[in-house]
């Protein structure tokens, strides 16, 4: 039992990392799963294109009753026959639709690495929503903190007729607007953690801090590939439609088994087994330009794509050169958050010194008990958003987020 609250004592110190938030929602996501599932399907599709291309065999029985014979019929007839049938040419149908069904489940496999990196990234924006809520209540139980130290100080000078009611009254009033804005946050902070035990699969309460690495490099998103497999399955499709005017050549070889009833006398000699030989050939020469036309509606959706795809392309490379300028912004922003909250932190101990001294009044120890928390806040708040700006300049560089969280 000991040795077992040894092994969990440092999950519970420390919490989960991102990495392996990332890791668990990856594999427990129930959309996810729907679109592996899709994935699954495709496969299951590839392999049976695949099979066509085997030869077909059949086997079956009939039985055949007349009634009213002549002496030259048999009234009944038993039978049992194998069918052994190949496709010795179709104009290229099974090859197309052997294509287009490769370029389904190369869409559908970029589709789930889609959608993973969206979920994932809306996993990081969350957690660092959560981490930044917890910074500013951390601030504000320090404020709160500080609050209380100076209301029972003024307390007990009240209670030695050195201070008025008024002044108690004012710290008063100002620690419960910070216990207010702290229970606020309590459920801010606890609905963040809902959202994102939905996105993940399970309930984390505590979290370790994890950063990024800032790697700014570029490739197509798989939001591009998976348009360029639906392109690629589009003209595969109106490849398979353009072979139905091609002629088609099918061998076919049928042997069967005969069993006769009763007969008359005077019925020829009967045929107890047989083998036929057939081959077709088949070629359509007119449908009023019916495959014609699906061909062409196929690849004017495949022109469609191409447009999209050159459009998606642009987009995907502004967006990520516009990450790489909130990166550049952010780190300006930290550096100026940080010296405010050097000079915030410095004039609220000179200030609070000074107010518990009598020298300043309430307002001006109120203004700087305000400065110092807004500025770690928004220092601490700064860290984080760095992070997520990294996070979405590798989600648009095209590359996998758990391999840029460290």
């Amino acid at each position: 039992m000991k040795k077992a609250l040894l092994l969990l004592l440092p999950a519970l110190m420390f919490g989960e990392s991102l990495k392996s938030i990332l890791e668990y929602a990856s594999q427990n996501n129930n959309l996810l799963e729907a679109k592996k599932l899709t994935k699954n399907a495709k496969e299951s599709e590839v392999a049976s294109k695949k099979s066509d291309y085997f030869p077909k065999i059949d086997i079956g029985a009939t039985y055949q009753n007349s009634t009213d014979t002549t002496p030259m019929e048999v009234e009944n007839v038993y039978a049992l026959y194998g069918k052994v049938g190949v496709d010795i040419y179709d104009g290229g149908a099974k090859a197309a639709l052997l294509k287009r069904a490769k370029n389904e489940l190369g869409a559908a496999s970029y589709d789930v690495q889609e959608t993973k990196e969206t979920l994932l990234l809306e996993v990081v924006k969350e957690f660092y929503t959560i981490k930044t809520l917890e910074a500013r209540l951390s601030a504000l139980e320090d404020a709160r903190g500080s609050l209380f130290e100076q209301k029972e100080r003024v307390k007990q000078f009240y209670d030695a007729k050195l201070a008025t009611q008024d002044d108690v009254a004012r710290l008063q009033a100002s620690y419960d607007q910070k216990s207010y804005e702290i229970e606020s946050l309590h459920f801010e902070i606890l609905r963040a953690k809902k959202s994102l035990q939905l996105q993940i699969g399970k309930e984390i309460e505590h979290f370790e801090s994890s950063v990024f690495n800032e790697n700014m490099s570029y490739e197509p998103k798989s939001a591009i590939k998976l348009l360029e497999h639906k392109e690629s399955a589009l003209k595969s499709g109106a490849e398979a439609l353009g072979s139905v005017y091609a002629p088609n050549i099918k061998l076919e070889d049928r042997y069967t088994l005969y069993e006769y009833g009763d007969t008359a006398l005077t019925y020829p000699a009967k045929v107890d087994k047989q083998n036929v030989l057939m081959l077709n050939l088949n070629m359509r020469i007119f449908d009023n330009s019916t495959a014609k036309e699906a061909k062409e509606a196929l690849l004017l959706d495949a022109r469609a794509l191409g447009e999209e795809i050159k459009y998606h392309a642009k987009e995907q490379k502004m967006l990520h050169e516009l990450s790489i300028a909130r990166v550049a912004s952010l780190k300006s922003k930290i550096k100026s958050a940080q010296s405010a909250l050097v000079a915030a932190t410095s004039a609220f101990t000179t200030i609070n010194q000074k107010y518990s001294a009598g020298i300043v009044d309430y307002v001006v120890y109120l203004d700087a008990l305000s400065a110092k928390t807004d500025a770690l806040s928004l220092y601490e708040g700064s860290l984080y958003d760095l992070q997520v700006a990294y996070a979405t300049s590798c989600f648009y560089g095209g590359k996998k987020l758990q391999e840029c969280v460290e």
